[in-house]
């Protein structure tokens, strides 16, 4: 028997109060094989110097199996491929209260081969899959059999300000909606930045894209409107703009580039700071050193539990009680990268001042827990310093990670 979806409770609690509610959703974007192909489980650790090795697909499907085992997000995306194993024929979101997702289209933007050149031209809209085989596994599916699969997918569309490039992505768009309609289907809306250089002047891209939203959606009656969004974060002035256009518009942010663990832990607390319901990271949970560590440390942020840099600093703690070596000394990790967000992921590299002025980072001392009142054995932040929260959170990833 199937039990209720998180996701599907959050929505109704931020449409119920959208300025008010706290929910934040979180998902793992574990469909990149829709776009990277044998890159996309990232690299093996199991590989000699100067060779690289990627994992398989069987180990990226088990690394899912993991996350929804742990059931801390509250949305898994997949291709309809992966989709088909874990949801259709494993089961495995019958007794979960997360969502199963899939991708819906894949424009020629994220067609990314090595020594391929698709990916840097103008995008074109493309869908492999269809949504039968995403609901039912083949073709023509049978009403009743409509429920098998996923019932939420993710359409992605480019914008290159070009009248008819867009005109096509628009009219695509169209079509899959009323599909979407007549099957009863659900879907999320992934906006892109243009993937052509100067397609608008960069002072004007987050006006760009908020205007595209709004004005591709104002036709758009609420049986085919989307269930939420999954654009690039612009900073705290376009999302707020956005946010209070239409506050039943949930906007969710996109995580890009892997960068450091530092960019992950502010980029999910600023733009829920300023008005982000929904977080969907891919690349940066597939690139960390210990997948369900980072992903119980996005939830501390946006339950308020954690602060970012704290956050950074514990998460080395369980690397360290795992005896996993991290990618970056803890320092390089407290360091923040610009423009992470782009699929090149370069930018420049700022270090973020300590309270004392310092780049570096401050070794905490050894707090004494003691002058932290507690009640019910829960612990009184108001009254605890930044050491004594750090321990805490630290101990506590110790015994759901480091403790066997």
């Amino acid at each position: 028997m199937s039990v209720g979806k998180s996701l599907d409770h959050k929505l109704a609690a931020i449409h119920a109060d959208p300025s008010g509610c706290k929910e934040f959703i979180i998902a793992d974007a574990k469909d990149a094989d829709m776009g990277f192909s044998i890159g996309a489980p990232g690299k093996s650790p199991e590989r000699h110097d100067g060779e690289v090795r990627f994992k398989t697909l069987a180990q990226y499907r088990q690394q899912i199996r993991e996350v929804i085992e742990q059931g801390v997000v509250d949305i898994v995306l997949m291709s309809a491929s992966t989709s088909e194993v874990l949801t259709i024929q494993e089961r495995l979101f019958d007794n979960s209260h997360i969502t199963p997702a899939a991708r819906a289209n894949d424009a020629t933007d994220v067609h990314i081969h090595r020594g391929g050149r698709i990916h840097t031209t103008p995008a074109r809209p493309f869908r492999t899959a269809s949504l039968d085989h995403m609901q039912c596994g083949h073709l023509d599916c049978a009403p009743e059999e409509r429920s098998l699969g996923v019932d939420l997918g993710l359409y992605s569309t480019t914008f290159n300000n070009q009248l008819e490039l867009d005109i096509d992505v628009l009219n695509q768009f169209k079509e899959f909606r009323e599909e979407c309609e007549r099957k009863q289907f659900r879907y999320f809306l992934e906006i892109f930045d243009p993937n052509v250089p100067d397609a608008v002047a960069p002072e004007q891209l987050p006006g760009f894209i908020n205007d595209v939203i709004a004005r591709s959606l104002a036709g758009v009656t609420s049986a085919g409107r989307p269930t939420f969004l999954k654009m690039v974060y612009h900073g705290p002035r376009a999302m707020e703009e956005l946010v209070r256009f239409d506050p039943h518009l949930v906007v969710g942010i996109l995580g890009g580039g892997a960068g450091t663990t530092l960019d992950a832990f502010l980029l999910i607390h600023e733009a829920q700071k300023y008005g982000a319901k929904v977080a969907l990271f891919g690349r940066k949970i597939n690139n960390a050193e210990h997948q369900l560590a980072f992903i119980q440390m996005l939830r501390y942020i946006t339950d308020g539990v954690i602060e970012p840099r704290e956050a950074v600093q514990a998460y080395h703690g369980v690397l360290q009680e795992l005896k996993i070596t991290p990618q970056r000394s803890l320092e390089d990790d407290l360091t923040l990268q610009t423009n992470v967000m782009s699929y090149g992921g370069s930018g420049t590299v700022i270090s973020l001042p300590s309270p004392t002025g310092s780049t570096k980072t401050e070794p905490v001392s050894e707090p004494e827990l003691s002058r932290a009142t507690t009640t019910n054995e829960s612990p009184n932040f108001a009254k605890m310093s930044a050491g004594d929260r750090l321990q805490y959170h630290q101990e506590r990833l110790n015994r759901l990670f480091g403790k066997k």
